[in-house]
C-alpha cells in the first residue's frame, strides 16, 4: 500500500461546533493549495440539519425536548436532510479537492465505507441505488421489509473542496435515531456494526480503535489513484 497522499487526524471525541471550525480550517488550507486532510472524529450527542432540512420537519420530538436531553441542533452547509451523531459513530471528514466530480467522489466515498465494513466482518455492506449512504440487507420486521442503513453521507462543495463527509454507526446508541426521520427516509432504519454483530450471532464486534483503523486504510485505498488536481490552481498554471 502506497502512502498516502492525505493527512489522516484523529481528533478524538469533540464537539461538532469545534470540529465544524477545524473544517474549515482545513478547508481554506486545502483550497490554497495545502495538502488534503482525512479528519476523524467522534461527536456528543447533536442533530445537523443539511441543506434540505432547514424547517427541521423530520426532527419528531420537541427542541425543548431535545434542549433537555442535551442534544444541540445546528444548521450546516452539507447536503441532505436531518442526521444524527454521537459516541460510538465514526465521522469521516473529507477535505479533498473536488471540482465538479461530486458523484465520483460520493461513490469514492460509499466504496471506502463499504470496503471498511468488509474488513470489520460485514460482507453485505453495499449503496442504495437512488439514496446515498451504505447499508446492509433489509431486514423483516413484523412482516415488513426495511433498509438497514449503517452510513449515512452529506458533503458539501465550496472552492471545489469538499466539507463534511460521512458518519458511521459502529457503537452508536441507535434510540438516539428515534428522535427524527434519519435523512427524511421513510421505511428505513439504522443500524449499527454492534447491532449486526449481535443479530448475525457474531460475538462482540469491532471496537472504535479497530473501525478508525479499518476506516483509514481503506481510504488510503480507496484513494490511490485519486486525482489530486486541484481545479482552480491547475487552470492557474496553464
Amino acid at each position: 500500500m502506497k502512502a498516502p497522499t492525505f493527512d489522516t487526524i484523529d481528533l478524538g471525541r469533540v464537539p461538532y461546533r469545534d470540529a465544524w471550525a477545524l473544517q474549515k480550517e482545513h478547508h481554506a488550507r486545502v483550497a490554497a493549495g495545502g495538502r488534503p486532510a482525512l479528519l476523524l472524529v467522534e461527536h456528543p450527542p447533536v442533530l445537523t440539519l443539511g441543506r434540505k432540512a432547514r424547517e427541521g420537519s423530520n426532527i419528531i420530538v420537541t427542541r425543548e425536548y431535545l434542549e433537555a436531553q442535551g442534544i444541540e441542533v445546528l444548521e450546516v452547509e452539507r447536503g441532505g436532510d436531518v442526521t444524527y451523531h454521537g459516541p460510538g459513530q465514526l465521522v469521516a471528514y473529507a477535505i479533498f479537492p473536488v471540482g465538479r466530480r461530486v458523484q465520483d467522489f460520493l461513490r469514492l466515498l460509499e466504496a471506502a465505507t463499504i470496503a471498511a465494513l468488509n474488513t470489520m466482518g460485514l460482507p453485505d455492506a453495499r449503496p442504495n441505488p437512488g439514496y446515498a449512504g451504505v447499508y446492509v440487507d433489509p431486514r423483516k420486521v413484523n412482516g415488513l421489509s426495511y433498509d438497514q442503513k449503517i452510513a449515512s453521507f452529506g458533503v458539501a462543495v465550496q472552492k471545489n473542496v469538499a466539507l463534511h463527509g460521512l458518519a458511521l454507526n459502529v457503537t452508536t446508541n441507535l434510540q438516539h435515531f428515534e428522535l427524527i426521520v434519519p435523512c427524511g427516509l421513510s421505511g428505513t432504519q439504522m443500524t449499527s456494526v454492534e447491532r449486526e454483530y449481535g443479530l448475525r450471532g457474531l460475538g462482540h464486534g469491532p471496537d472504535m480503535n479497530a473501525a478508525r483503523k479499518a476506516l483509514s486504510d481503506a481510504f488510503t485505498t480507496t484513494f490511490e489513484t485519486y486525482d489530486w488536481t486541484l481545479p482552480e490552481l491547475a487552470g492557474a498554471g496553464s
